[in-house]
């Protein structure tokens, strides 16, 4: 395993979260009008959004980060689950740019990032699903991780966060506490 972490399971608002880094499950055109990325982009500034639309087209699956304007946080890391605005995600997709962020979050030599759920809500994915590829790529990349002290896993409804909570005791055999 790699260096010592720590990974918090959390209800809660991603755009109020503190942490290093904020994961927005992105389109590839750095557009920000809906879901996580809406809520990104209210509180945190517009200048987000120009700055990925400057680094568009972002690669299905691939990352980006920018500046956080004015959110608790250095970067927002843009992970595309979809091509388009509204599209329908693809898990395989999501499971690449779930690894993707966190290579650059690591990358950029992060403490601490956050992630929502990823192509959960506009995605379509189930939340099920989305769970289960969180968790499952976080503990396939932990032995590669250096510099990243703690990663929440930030839920917007109590459902996901149950479904996080399931995932991680399959996985893992322990809930945070």
């Amino acid at each position: 395993m790699g260096s010592k972490f720590v990974i918090e399971i959390v209800k809660g608002d991603i755009s109020k979260v503190v942490c290093d880094a904020i994961v927005n499950p992105a389109n590839t055109l750095g557009l920000m009008g809906g879901g996580v990325s809406l809520a990104l982009k209210l509180r945190g500034g517009k200048e987000i959004e120009k700055e990925a639309r400057d680094k568009a087209p972002i690669p299905l699956g691939g990352a980006v980060a920018t500046g956080a304007g004015s959110l608790n946080a250095r970067y927002v890391i843009h992970a595309p689950t979809v091509r388009y605005p509204g599209d329908k995600a693809d898990p395989d997709v999501v499971r690449r740019a779930v690894e993707s962020a966190l290579l650059l979050a690591e990358e950029l030599g992060v403490k601490c990032v956050a992630f929502p759920g990823m192509g959960t809500g506009v995605g379509g994915i189930p939340e099920e699903v989305g769970a289960r590829i969180l968790v499952e790529t976080i503990s396939a990349l932990m032995p590669r991780l250096r510099k990243i002290k703690r990663i929440l896993l930030v839920a917007y409804t109590d459902d996901f966060k149950e479904a996080l909570e399931r995932e991680w005791r399959r996985v893992f055999g322990i809930v945070n506490q």
